[in-house]
C-alpha cells in the first residue's frame, strides 16, 4: 500500500488515509488516551474499504516510529503507562455506568426533560478522580430555563452543590437541536453522546446534526429501540399548570437572571469565547466557562504541526 509520496529530499505528504489515522490519534493524545482498532476506524476522517486496509495503514506507520502499538492499543506515544491508565478508566467507567443510568432516569422526571444523555470524558468510556460524570439535556421547547432552573436548585439544596455526578453543562431544546458550533470537537462530543432516556429525541437530534459526517464519515449511530418513558402524574401535573403565560414568565426571568449573573461572573472573558463557552440564549444553555473547546482545538492544531516537524511529513 502506498503511503506517502516524496515531494522534497527529506518531506514527504502522507497518504489520505495515513493521516486520517494519524489526526485520529493525535485527538485523543490530547487526552493521553490510546485508540483500539475499530476506534481509528470509527474516529479516523475518511473512510476505509476494509478492516484489514487500516491494519495495513497502521503497520506502515508503525515501521516509521510514527505510530506504537501496544496489545490492542495505538498510541502517538512510546509510554506504556497510557495503556494502563486507560485500562483503570474504562473499569472506573464500567463501574459507574450503573450510578449514570440512575441518575439519568432521575433528571428524566423533573419536568420538561424531554431526553438526557451522557457527554464529556464517560461518554468516551474514561472515568477517575479527576472527572465528573456530565449531562447533555433536551428540554421541551421554551421550557430551557426554567428546566435548568429547577435542577440547578436541585444540586445547590440537595447534592450541596456538588458536581461530580451532577454536572449538566448543556441544555438545548426539541424545536432547536442543531449545534451551532460546527467543528472536530463539537463534532466528537456529538458522536461520542451516550443516550440514557427519550431516545426518539436523541434521534432527532442525530438527524439536525448530520454535518458531523465532515469529521466524522464512519459514524453510524446505533439507536436503540425508540421508547417514550412514561412521565409521572406529578411531572404531567407540574408541566400542565405552567404550560402557559405562568410558565412563560418564569422562564423569561430564569433566563435573564442566570444571563446578568453569567455576565458578571465572567465579565474577564473575552466576549467572542463568551459567546461560544457560556452560550446563553433563549434556546440554548451551554456552561463551559473553562474554554476547552478552544483549548483542545488549538492543542490539536499544535500536535499535528509537531508531528509533521518531528517525522519530516506533511498530514494531507
Amino acid at each position: 500500500m502506498q503511503i506517502s509520496h516524496r515531494i522534497a529530499e527529506n518531506q514527504l505528504v502522507l497518504s489520505e488515509q495515513a493521516s486520517a489515522v494519524i489526526k485520529a490519534l493525535a485527538y485523543y493524545n490530547i487526552f493521553n488516551y490510546p485508540l483500539t482498532l475499530p476506534e481509528i476506524e470509527k474516529y479516523a476522517p475518511c473512510t476505509f474499504n476494509q478492516l484489514s486496509e487500516l491494519e495495513d495503514v497502521l503497520n506502515l506507520l508503525k515501521e516509521k516510529f510514527i505510530v506504537y502499538q501496544f496489545g490492542d492499543f495505538y498510541t502517538l506515544q512510546n509510554e506504556y503507562w497510557l495503556i494502563t491508565r486507560r485500562q483503570a478508566g474504562n473499569l472506573a467507567a464500567f463501574n459507574i455506568a450503573s450510578k449514570a443510568k440512575s441518575r439519568s432516569n432521575f433528571i428524566q422526571k423533573f419536568p420538561f426533560v424531554r431526553s438526557v444523555n451522557i457527554s464529556g470524558s464517560l461518554s468516551k468510556n474514561y472515568f477517575d478522580d479527576t472527572t465528573d460524570i456530565d449531562y447533555f439535556i433536551i428540554t421541551k421547547p421554551g421550557r430551557i430555563w426554567f428546566c435548568r432552573l429547577l435542577l440547578t436548585a436541585y444540586k445547590k439544596i440537595f447534592l450541596l452543590n456538588s458536581r461530580k455526578y451532577f454536572c449538566i453543562n448543556y441544555y438545548i431544546d426539541t424545536a432547536h437541536n442543531e449545534i451551532p458550533d460546527k467543528n472536530l470537537f463539537s463534532a466528537t462530543e456529538i458522536v461520542t453522546l451516550r443516550n440514557q432516556t427519550g431516545a426518539g429525541y436523541y434521534q432527532s437530534f442525530i438527524a439536525a446534526n448530520s454535518w458531523v459526517k465532515n469529521y466524522y464519515p464512519n459514524f453510524n449511530p446505533v439507536f436503540s429501540e425508540t421508547k417514550t418513558e412514561k412521565p409521572s402524574r406529578l411531572k404531567n401535573i407540574f408541566e400542565y399548570l405552567f404550560a402557559g403565560k405562568a410558565g412563560d414568565i418564569i422562564d423569561k426571568f430564569a433566563f435573564k437572571l442566570t444571563r446578568f449573573f453569567i455576565s458578571k461572573k465572567y465579565s474577564n472573558i473575552e466576549r467572542e469565547h463568551f459567546e461560544v463557552n457560556l452560550r446563553t440564549s433563549e434556546t440554548s444553555s451551554k456552561h463551559h466557562p473553562q474554554g476547552f473547546q478552544f483549548k483542545v482545538l488549538n492543542e490539536f492544531d499544535k500536535s499535528c504541526k509537531a508531528i509533521e516537524q518531528k517525522h519530516s511529513v506533511i498530514l494531507s
